[in-house]
């Protein structure tokens, strides 16, 4: 992960272009080079948005790798893994020629976040309060190296937490047909 010294505002981070097809997320204006994902994490959210279609949620709300503006110090704008946006969200992005998600737009429901190495801090964290402040009402934090998944649900303003390990059984509030073990997911099968 590189980040720059330099203070970026939302106006500039949105025009910028290095030329590359490198993703970045902005933290506090600081903008962060996302390197590519593992292999697990990839198959991980592939697998998490396979079997949410296979419940019922429409291709329309479910998106992956969608920007998303979050306030924290500074403007900050994430990348999660995987968003399952509501229909008032997935009408207010139709025809945007860009993937992000404003300020003054409604929030997502859900956001899946797979933990990478070294960036626990960001996940756990970081992205914990700044979910909570733009009032997404479930986040899913799916962690290969603790073989865990901690599902937090948005509960006057602050995030309640539980974690599954193994053959525990995911307990979603918001999408209660979901029934998956940790090892299910973990293993992405």
């Amino acid at each position: 992960m590189t980040t720059t010294s330099q203070k970026m505002t939302l106006e500039e981070f949105l025009s910028y272009d290095d030329g590359t097809d490198n993703l970045y997320e902005l933290e506090n204006g600081e903008l962060i080079w996302m390197p590519s994902e593992s292999e697990i994490n990839r198959r991980i959210a592939m697998f998490l948005l396979a079997y949410l279609l296979q419940q019922g949620i429409p291709s329309y709300r479910l998106t992956v790798k969608t920007e998303m503006v979050v306030s924290g110090k500074r403007v900050s704008v994430r990348l999660p893994d995987l968003l399952v946006l509501s229909e008032e969200l997935a009408a207010a992005m139709e025809g945007a020629s860009r993937s992000i998600i404003l300020m003054d737009m409604p929030p997502p429901l859900l956001a899946v976040e797979v933990v990478s190495p070294n960036q626990e801090k960001r996940d756990y964290r970081y992205k914990r309060s700044e979910y909570a402040a733009r009032g997404i009402a479930e986040y899913w934090i799916v962690d290969p190296l603790q073989q865990q998944v901690t599902v937090l649900e948005l509960v006057e303003g602050l995030y309640e937490e539980k974690v599954y390990r193994g053959s525990d059984r995911l307990n979603s509030p918001l999408f209660p047909q979901v029934d998956l073990t940790a090892e299910q997911v973990l293993q992405a099968k």
